[in-house]
């Protein structure tokens, strides 16, 4: 689909030279003499790398078609995450580099957004939280607790994480997916 430089917004998928860049900033600038240009800066979603490029306004490009579906996580083997379509049960491979770091907190079953291009994914997000149990924390240091202070704590899937004083083995936690970080006691 053929449309003019003007009017990608952030978001906007668009192919340049035979690859697929994502808008991530847009600005027009209008000099004081000359016709305007839109100053593009663009992400290439499957290696990451970021780009700038400058188009006249008038100037044509080619839009990509982006389809956002949700998938179920069925199981990784060897850093490929295997995912179902909840309306076709197709299954789709998704390497552990377009997840990101919060593929450690995929659990068997989780529904997660996927985005893909032409049937390859391009970008994967999970819910905002997840319930994880604690299986190992240390204890708590007597007067430590009038402080707010934090102590280590080690989840389920191996990964840690700061928790407040009165949490303890065994306790089932909500932990935010995008950064790893502790927000509140399960209400299970």
């Amino acid at each position: 689909m053929k449309d003019t430089a003007i009017n990608l917004r952030q978001g906007n998928a668009f192919m340049h030279e035979g690859k697929l860049l994502v808008v991530v900033k847009n600005e027009i600038n209008q000099p004081g003499k000359g016709a305007a240009v839109s100053q593009i800066e663009a992400r290439d979603p499957l290696s990451g790398n970021k780009t700038n490029l400058r188009f006249r306004t008038q100037e044509t490009i080619e839009r990509a078609q982006l389809f956002e579906s949700d998938y179920q996580y069925l199981f990784d083997a060897d850093g490929i995450y295997t995912f179902m379509d909840t309306e076709t049960y197709e299954q789709i491979e998704v390497p552990g580099e377009i997840i990101g770091p919060s593929k450690a907190y995929l659990q068997e079953g989780m529904i997660c957004q996927l985005r893909t291009h032409e049937g390859s994914p391009i970008a994967a997000s999970l819910p905002k939280t997840v319930v994880m149990e604690v299986v190992e924390a240390d204890p708590v240091v007597k007067g430590q607790t009038q402080s707010s202070s934090y102590k280590p704590a080690v989840l389920e899937n191996g990964e840690r994480v700061l928790v407040p004083p009165h949490i303890e083995a065994g306790t089932r936690i909500v932990v935010a997916t995008a950064d790893g970080t502790y927000s509140e006691r399960a209400k299970d």
